[in-house]
């Protein structure tokens, strides 16, 4: 099987969305190395490069809503997309996207997307609380290791709680090249940018990793402000090795864009 090689192009996520093909030929990602968490692309950036998988084979599809993404084995850069139609009904479609990395099954996912209607139900969520200030007041933490996907991002303190303690992390992110992407892809790759809030509820150091993420977009454009967006992983249960964390995020004015939740693996 020959694959397309898309190389020696910037460090930019928009370059990864670009290389997406509106069919099944598979190709290799440019600066795939530069996203990368330990051997596996990050989960978000799997998760919106999933999406846009579905975006290019049925560009006429509805507002993108909600998805349920398992993360099967770690996406490398040698990449081939399926896209299969579920159902699609009056209002409602449901589309299932599968990644395979070097021939084997990586990700797959069930997209829904869905026209907006007269609502007969109005209940806003909650704003962020409590509120950090805004992103640009707050600390600057670094990017993290070299060779890590947090190299392409901005990370501020979003909370007080540092080191041991209850299983929540906050912080203010945003992308460093934010050029050609649309809020939404943006909101995905963030939504997933921060380590399992039980990592700070941990014995001893080791290993996570996501297993799953269920989220539901409750801003169907991920309206924000200078690509500003405050996330939150928070563990509501660890034992046996597994957590069930909660993953919120918020946009530059505390208004909530997106209600997730996620299974991860615990080491150690």
């Amino acid at each position: 099987m020959r694959f397309v090689s898309l190389f020696n192009a910037p460090m930019r996520f928009a370059n990864l969305i670009d290389a997406v093909p509106a069919d099944t030929r598979p190709v290799t990602l440019p600066g795939a190395e530069n996203w990368m968490q330990g051997r596996t692309l990050f989960g978000g950036a799997s998760a919106a490069l999933a999406l846009q998988a579905v975006r290019r084979a049925m560009p006429d599809l509805p507002p993108f809503r909600a998805a349920q993404v398992g993360f099967v084995a770690p996406v490398g850069a040698n990449l081939a997309f399926s896209v299969e139609m579920v159902r699609q009904g009056r209002n409602v479609t449901q589309v299932r996207s599968d990644i395979a990395s070097d021939g084997k099954l990586a990700l797959t996912a069930l997209m829904l997307f869905g026209e907006e209607r007269e609502p007969n139900a109005l209940h806003p969520a909650g704003k962020a609380d409590p509120w950090p200030g805004a992103p640009e007041d707050c600390e600057d933490v670094g990017q993290g290791p070299t060779n890590f996907f947090t190299q392409n991002l901005e990370i501020r303190r979003a909370q007080d709680e540092r080191g041991k303690g209850p299983p929540l992390v906050r912080r203010w992110v945003r992308l460093k090249d934010r050029e050609g992407l649309d809020p939404v892809i943006q909101a995905i790759v963030l939504g997933d940018a921060l380590p399992p809030g039980s990592m700070r509820a941990m014995q001893r150091q080791g290993p996570l990793s996501s297993i799953n993420w269920s989220f539901n977009l409750l801003d169907p454009e991920a309206r924000t402000r200078d690509g500003w967006f405050l996330a939150e992983a928070a563990s509501d249960h660890a034992d046996h090795g597994y957590s069930s964390e909660r993953l919120r995020l918020w946009n530059a004015e505390g208004e909530q864009i997106l209600a997730g939740m996620q299974a991860a693996a615990i080491f150690g």
